[in-house]
């Protein structure tokens, strides 16, 4: 019953050194306008990103997806056989579409491309090629960071950038990393502890600390950094690897198709050119999805980096979609961290006003936020005015030891005390006073509650006397049941992870809304927990910043390690918050569901689009040579040239209309999968199926005027 109160006690005499801005705030300024650009879609990105359109043309960078490879290869050979008809106003035409295709597809992973590449660019301005103070024994000598090695102990004071990463071995100092988060509040490292990281190319505000080196030149944190946002480290997800295969299977399989057309056309007396074989084959296969698979990808990157998350690898992000279980630590992520009061509780023979003016009186002077949380209840709720430590002057502040375990104030005749139930129920019987009999069994229901309990005595001219406790709470943050709620929906599992007992643990629990728990749980526990659950077929995922949370973390399919925590953490992690806010994860699971959604959203639209054009085409390209298809031409077509140029012109233009959709993102809800499903048949299947009808009979009307071609 008393460790808790211990806990609290020792909060209030100990000064700890303030905590990290990022721990729970929100992303920085740098961020939150990189968000909102990360929504929007800027048809400037087209222009600029349209050099390394032209650039991605070479045929070893094509081949890296096979329809877009095939596309190009039409490309050449429709132009090959204009240059041969050099009349032929068709055939010009059909090449300088397809060409577009595939310029248009290249253009929605350079615009992809871009966004990581413009903050790759302002990571690089924020690399400096730091002098480092090497320690030598007790000696100091400067040496380029370059020069630095794994091991090597630095010394940074006020004004110095740290020159590599590595951990504080001495010292606490305030730290700027604006260059890294784009939060402009300093941060507190220091040794010892699981904030005792520091990242090369930050400054130091204040102080002296020591740094062990822990990577070496050119694969710091920053290097790791913009090789990620740029995409020049990004590898193929199983999942785009494996639709990557069905594309170039279905491509195939089209390819063969159209093949055979040609000895059909010959039997029934009418001629396919090679460029309508072409245009054909472009129109059948998944150009749409091939062409937009490697932006969502990279988009889906980049939304984690524009919530300041850093994404190890595109695997990571897609798991983090296909998470089923999510284990959270309790402190910081559940609650807000700070006990508060959250009721006062009379013994048998006190009012509670007279309870209430005891506990705010005693508080004045406890700066901690449990005793700030105790002024502000006896004002919010009994209306009593908050009086400060001025106006009681002469009177004699009792300050918290951990020997008495209590604290409060001594004035005009009267003793308030508050504090552990122990001490304080010692203080009264020293003095001769009385202990209420529900005092005792009102600490026990409130300890039992997963509450603390502190005791309120008071000496007056009516003798000393337990007037009530305190009961203070880890209070669950708002919204946060909420939350949970729709994570079940999406058939995730959440776990709460805690050091606390047991029963402390099930009341906070209850009241969040986790469907689980683990008490007093070590890092032992953590992995067996990770271990059975991925046995069960699950992917779990967790986020931790201390050294003991490495092996978790590892082992974890999606592991967020703290940017504050050790370097141990972000080594054996698959991403890094870089504003340490454990919240986030619930944010990254979303992120990567709907990374997931969109590609199968717009894989959807693609093959829809497909079964729309085969429709659209072949009865048209038929109608004269078999009078009988002209009741399949229900969109009355002008002639096969133009049915053939209009599909192959709408083939193009939806790629590059889908590309601020492929950039953004399907939309996410947090709905069970087979609502997911039917919704994203109705919308992406069906709107795959009639968009193609309808934007190919209206370039149709528009082409039909050209003349040659109508």
């Amino acid at each position: 019953m008393t460790t808790n109160t211990h806990q609290h006690e020792d909060s209030m005499s100990t000064a700890t050194p303030p905590r990290a801005p990022h721990s729970d705030a929100p992303a920085g300024h740098r961020s939150e306008e990189s968000r909102v650009g990360a929504g929007l879609f800027n048809p400037k990105q087209l222009v600029k990103s349209l050099p390394d359109a032209f650039r991605k043309l070479d045929p070893r960078v094509m081949a890296k997806s096979p329809v877009m490879f095939v596309v190009l290869v039409g490309s050449v050979l429709t132009t090959a056989s204009s240059f041969v008809n050099p009349g032929d106003r068709f055939g010009w035409t059909i090449s300088a579409w397809l060409w577009l295709t595939v310029i248009f597809a290249n253009l929605a992973e350079a615009v992809a491309e871009g966004r990581g590449k413009a903050q790759a660019d302002t990571l690089r301005r924020a690399k400096t090629d730091a002098v480092a103070r090497r320690l030598l024994g007790e000696c100091e000598e400067q040496v380029p960071g370059a020069e630095l090695r794994v091991g090597d102990l630095v010394v940074c004071e006020a004004g110095d950038v740290i020159p590599g990463d590595g951990d504080v071995v001495e010292g606490v100092a305030s730290v700027d990393e604006s260059a890294i988060t784009g939060e402009s509040a300093p941060v507190i490292r220091e040794s010892g502890g699981d904030r005792s990281a520091v990242t090369g190319g930050t400054k130091v505000l204040s102080d002296r600390i020591v740094v062990r080196i822990t990577t070496k030149p050119g694969e710091t944190f920053i290097d790791r950094m913009i090789n990620l946002v740029e995409g020049a480290a990004r590898q193929k997800t199983p999942n785009e690897i494996a639709l990557n295969i069905l594309l170039a299977s279905l491509t195939v399989v089209f390819l063969l198709a159209c093949a055979t057309l040609t000895p059909f056309a010959d039997y029934a007396g009418t001629e396919l050119t090679l460029v309508v074989l072409v245009a054909l084959l472009v129109c059948l296969i998944p150009t749409t999805i091939g062409a937009l698979l490697s932006a969502i990808g990279i988009a889906g990157m980049d939304r984690l980096v524009q919530r300041n998350v850093l994404a190890m690898s595109g695997r990571a992000v897609e798991a983090a979609g296909d998470v089923s279980t999510l284990l959270l630590d309790k402190t910081g992520t559940i609650t807000l961290g700070n006990r508060q009061a959250a009721e006062f509780v009379s013994v048998r023979g006190t009012t509670e006003a007279e309870m209430a003016d005891a506990a705010q009186l005693s508080s004045l002077a406890d700066e901690t936020p449990e005793g700030r949380s105790v002024v502000v209840l006896a004002k919010e709720r009994y209306g009593l005015r908050e009086r400060h430590q001025g106006e009681l002057a002469g009177a004699e502040w009792i300050q918290f030891t951990a020997q008495t375990r209590m604290s409060g104030v001594d004035t005009g005749g009267r003793k308030v005390r508050k504090g552990a139930t122990g001490s304080v129920i010692a203080w009264v019987e020293e003095r001769g006073g009385t202990v209420a009999e529900d005092a005792d069994a009102t600490a026990d229901r409130i300890s039992k509650a997963g509450g603390t309990p502190l005791l309120v005595a008071v000496e007056d001219d009516r003798g000393a006397r337990v007037l009530g406790v305190i009961h203070l709470k880890d209070v669950v943050k708002d919204g946060i049941r909420e939350r949970f709620e729709e994570l079940r929906r999406m058939g995730i599992r959440t776990v709460m992870i805690t050091g606390d007992n047991p029963l402390t643990a099930k009341a906070i629990a209850d009241e969040a809304g986790v469907d689980d728990f683990l008490a007093e749980a070590t890092p032992e526990d953590k992995m067996s927990l990770i271990k059975r659950e991925q046995a069960g077929g699950k992917l779990v995922a967790m986020t931790g910043d201390g050294t003991n949370d490495a092996p978790a973390l590892a082992q974890a399919d999606v592991g967020v390690a703290m940017n504050t925590g050790t370097s141990a953490a972000k080594e054996a992690g698959n991403m890094v918050d870089l504003d340490s806010n454990p919240t986030k994860l619930i944010e990254i699971v979303e992120i990567g569901k709907q990374l997931l959604i969109t590609r199968g959203a717009l894989t959807t639209f693609s093959i829809a689009n497909d079964v729309a054009k085969y429709f659209a085409i072949i009865p048209a390209l038929f109608s004269a040579v078999h009078p009988g298809l002209d009741k399949l031409n229900i969109m009355r077509l002008a002639s096969p040239d133009s049915a053939i140029l209009s599909a192959v012109i709408f083939n193009a233009l939806i790629i590059i209309a889908l590309v601020p959709l492929a950039l953004k993102g399907v939309q996410y809800r947090p709905v069970s999968a087979d609502r997911m499903l039917r919704r994203n048949l109705a919308v992406y299947g069906l709107g795959g199926l009639i968009s193609p009808f309808i934007g190919i009979k209206i370039i149709d009307l528009l082409v039909s005027l050209i003349p040659g071609i109508g």
